[in-house]
């Protein structure tokens, strides 16, 4: 084997790995062999070399046949807690927007395809709604989707709407992506859930590259009279936000 295939094998090693790993943190519970094999296309022998080199490591936990994240993924999910600059520098003026709105609050980053909460600030109310952190969902519908969507480079945006895959992405879609940029919020309702509202907004570190978005939301009956103040209020505080991100970075 040449130094080059070498490489390249190890790589897509990794690459597999990574993909039972990235398999096991969205679904947000434990996963049987047979469903893993289903929700990566790697074949069974593939994914029992796979998890035995991660069970070794302690990225992966079998219990009863089924396989979740392990002890030293939280440790990494620790770290990233403690390490994640942009919740860090967020999550003062998130739990301000939350007090001021009493509704939920969430910072959401675009990862390959999908939308993932890294902090969240959960509404006192009874009555309330949640996007749980760590957490995922494609990068699809809703306002936080769209909004990330709006702000990323193209290429990235054409390949997270499968336009590489099934031609270029609807007129209609891009036209109110564009929208979203120059407005510069998003908002939805029921888009994703039922009876939910919400509006998101851009973060900058600097430049017109977002690096995530600061997303309120709400129950549909308890709003149906303070859209404008919400928008108001996350769309302040995201500028907020983004200005802290661009003095430390400057």
């Amino acid at each position: 084997m040449s130094p080059d295939s070498h490489a390249s094998h190890a790589v897509s090693a990794v690459d597999r790995a990574l993909v039972v790993l990235a398999t096991l943190a969205q679904q947000g519970h434990p996963l049987t062999a047979t469903e893993l094999v289903r929700k990566t296309g790697l074949s069974q022998s593939t994914l029992y070399r796979q998890l035995h080199a991660l069970k070794r490591w302690g990225f992966v936990l079998e219990v009863e046949g089924r396989y979740a994240p392990g002890p030293l993924s939280l440790q990494l999910a620790l770290g990233f807690d403690m390490a994640s600059h942009l919740a860090q520098q967020a999550r003062q003026d998130m739990q301000v927007l939350a007090q001021q709105s009493q509704e939920s609050v969430g910072l959401i980053v675009a990862v390959n395809g999908q939308a993932i909460c890294i902090e969240m600030v959960e509404s006192r109310q009874a009555l309330r709604c949640s996007f749980e952190k760590g957490r995922s969902v494609p990068l699809e519908k809703g306002a936080s989707a769209k909004c990330l969507l709006a702000h990323l480079p193209e290429v990235a945006r054409d390949a997270a709407l499968g336009a590489t895959r099934a031609g270029l992405p609807q007129p209609e879609l891009l036209a109110e992506l564009d929208a979203i940029r120059k407005a510069g919020f998003a908002v939805s309702h029921g888009e994703v859930d039922a009876g939910v509202w919400g509006v998101s907004a851009p973060l900058f570190a600097m430049g017109q590259q977002a690096v995530g978005a600061l997303t309120l939301m709400a129950p549909s009956v308890r709003i149906q009279d303070k859209h404008s103040p919400l928008i108001q209020m996350t769309v302040v505080t995201a500028a907020r936000i983004s200005r802290s991100l661009s003095t430390l970075i400057h």
